[in-house]
C-alpha cells in the first residue's frame, strides 16, 4: 500500500498521460488525460482509487484532451494554470501550488515556453521523515534526448528563451536522481528530432545529455530551437480551441451506414477515411477514398493534416469491429466522424458498387518502368527528410503540402509517390487519385534502395 503511479501511452499520437495517487487512502489524480479514458477508468476501479482530481499541464495543441469526460464520469475537479484562460468548470492554479494525495504530494512548476501556461508537476514521497522528490512529470517542455517545440502559442524566439529559463533555472537545477516522465515519446509534432522514444528518463542524465546542454546561452539555444521546429501539428488552433472550450463528451455520434447511406453522404460532401493496411486499399477501395491505415501510428494525425476539420467523415475498415477504434483516433486529433460503412469493403463489393485499384511498385522494378514509360518521382517526406536522403530526379513535396501544390505535379506521366516507410507514399497516392490523377503508383521500399534504383539508369525512358 502507498504510492501508485502508472503511465498510459497513446501509441497513435506518442503522448504519455498518467495515473498517480495513493492507494492508502484511494485519492488518485490523472495528468494529461487522453481523449479515450477508460484506461483510468478500468485502473482506478482494479486499484481501488478515486479519480478525485484532473491535472493538465497546459492547453494540448496536438489532440483533444479527455478531461471534460473524465470529471463528467467521476466527479472529479479540473485544475489548470489560470494564465491558461479555459471556459469550462476548473480550479486555476499557480507556481508552488499543492496537492496531497495520501503521502503523495504534487507541487506544480510553473515552466513556460511551449506555451505560456505550461506547468510541470512534482511528485514528493513524504512518508519518511524527510520528504523526497522522486519524479517530474514535466508535460511539454523536457522530453527524453529533446525538448519542447517553441511556436505553438507565442512568437517562436520569445518561446524559446522562455523554454530555456525554465528548463535550466527550474527543471534541470533539480536533484539528478529525479526521474522525468514527459508527455510525449519520439515522433510527436510537439517535439524536435532529437527527442527519444524512452518512457522516462532522469534528470542527471538529462542535464548531461539532452540538446540542450549544448546550449548554456539562451540566444544560442533560441536560434537552434527555431531552426529545427519542423512542421507544425495540424490544425493547432481548432484543436486548442476544443481544449479551452466547454466540456465536451463527444465529437458526433458515427453510426453503422449501408453502402447506399456512404453513397448518398459522398455526394453530401463526406470523405472517406480508409483504415484498412495499405495493400488492402491498393486491391480495392471506394472511388475517392484516401488512404492511411489504422494499424500505422500517426493514422489520425496524417489524415488531420489532410482533411479541412468542417467536413463530416467517413471511416471504412477491414469489416473485424477496427473501424470503432479508428473513430475513436480520429475524434482524438478533433475531426468529426459521421459514421462508418458496416460491413466494410465486403459489404460494398457485394453489391457490385465501383471501386478503384492501386498499383504498387517495388523499388527494383523502377528501372524497367522508366525504360516504358515517363514516370515522375514524388518524393512525400519533409524537406529536412528530404535533404538528408535525396532521391535523384525527384520532386519533394510533403504530403501535407499536396493540395495546394498539385500544380507542380505533372499529369503527363506516370507519378510514383515515395516516402520513408510507406505510410505518407499511400495517402499521397490516394490524394493523386482522389483529385483526378489516373496514373499514380505507390513504391515500397527503404529510401537507400530507392535512391539506389534512381541513380542506376536514365530518370527519362531511352529512345
Amino acid at each position: 500500500m502507498g504510492i501508485f503511479f502508472r503511465q498510459v501511452i497513446h501509441e497513435d499520437l506518442g503522448c504519455a498521460s498518467y495515473l498517480i495517487g495513493d492507494t492508502s487512502t484511494g485519492s488518485a489524480a490523472v495528468v494529461d488525460p487522453q481523449w479515450d479514458v477508460d484506461p483510468y477508468l478500468r485502473l482506478s476501479r482494479l486499484r481501488g482509487l478515486r479519480v478525485e482530481h484532473v491535472l493538465e499541464t497546459h492547453n494540448h495543441a496536438d489532440h483533444v484532451s479527455g478531461h471534460g469526460r473524465l470529471a463528467r464520469a467521476t466527479g472529479a475537479c479540473v485544475h489548470v494554470h489560470e494564465l491558461a484562460d479555459v471556459d469550462y468548470p476548473h480550479e486555476g492554479i499557480s507556481d508552488g501550488w499543492t496537492l496531497e494525495l495520501g503521502d503523495l504530494r504534487i507541487e506544480a512548476v510553473h515552466t513556460p515556453g511551449h506555451r505560456p501556461e505550461h506547468t510541470a508537476f512534482l511528485l514528493t514521497d513524504t512518508s519518511d521523515e524527510n520528504p523526497r522528490a522522486f519524479a517530474v512529470l514535466s508535460g511539454d517542455s523536457l522530453f527524453a534526448g529533446g525538448v519542447a517545440r517553441p511556436d505553438l502559442a507565442v512568437e517562436a524566439h520569445e518561446g524559446a528563451i522562455e523554454l530555456h529559463r525554465s528548463l535550466t533555472e527550474r527543471l534541470l537545477a533539480l536533484p539528478d536522481e529525479v526521474s522525468v516522465w514527459p508527455g510525449h515519446l519520439g515522433g510527436s509534432m510537439c517535439g524536435g528530432a532529437a527527442v527519444e522514444a524512452k518512457a522516462s528518463t532522469t534528470i542527471g542524465f538529462e542535464r548531461e545529455h539532452n540538446e540542450i546542454a549544448r546550449f548554456p546561452d539562451a540566444e544560442d539555444f533560441a536560434s537552434h530551437a527555431v531552426d529545427t521546429a519542423g512542421t507544425k501539428p495540424p490544425n493547432v488552433e481548432h484543436i486548442v480551441a476544443l481544449n479551452r472550450g466547454p466540456f465536451i463528451e463527444s465529437l458526433g455520434s458515427p453510426a453503422p451506414l449501408s453502402p447506399r447511406a456512404v453513397e448518398v453522404a459522398i455526394a453530401e460532401g463526406a470523405i472517406i477515411v480508409d483504415a484498412r493496411t495499405n495493400d488492402q486499399f491498393a486491391e480495392a477501395h471506394i472511388p475517392g477514398s484516401i488512404s492511411s491505415s489504422a494499424y500505422d501510428t500517426g493514422f489520425a494525425t496524417r489524415v488531420a493534416t489532410v482533411v479541412p476539420t468542417d467536413v463530416e467523415l467517413i471511416v471504412v475498415a477491414a469489416s473485424d469491429g477496427y473501424e470503432i477504434e479508428a473513430v475513436g483516433l480520429l475524434a482524438s486529433v478533433g475531426l468529426t466522424v459521421k459514421g462508418f460503412l458496416a460491413g466494410g469493403m465486403t459489404a460494398w463489393r457485394s453489391e457490385a458498387r465501383p471501386v478503384e485499384r492501386l498499383e504498387v511498385l517495388a523499388p527494383e522494378d523502377l528501372g524497367e518502368r522508366r525504360r516504358h514509360s515517363q514516370l515522375a518521382i514524388l518524393d512525400v517526406r519533409d524537406p529536412e527528410e528530404a535533404a538528408g536522403g535525396p532521391l535523384p530526379g525527384a520532386l519533394n513535396i510533403p504530403y501535407g503540402e499536396l493540395l495546394e501544390r498539385l500544380g507542380e505535379v505533372p499529369r503527363d506521366r506516370t507519378v510514383a509517390a515515395v516516402c520513408a516507410a510507406g505510410k505518407r507514399s499511400g495517402l499521397a497516392a490516394s490524394i493523386l487519385q482522389r483529385e483526378g490523377f489516373r496514373d499514380v503508383v505507390r513504391v515500397e521500399g527503404s529510401i537507400p534502395h530507392v535512391a539506389s534504383e534512381l541513380a542506376s539508369g536514365p530518370l527519362e525512358p531511352a529512345g
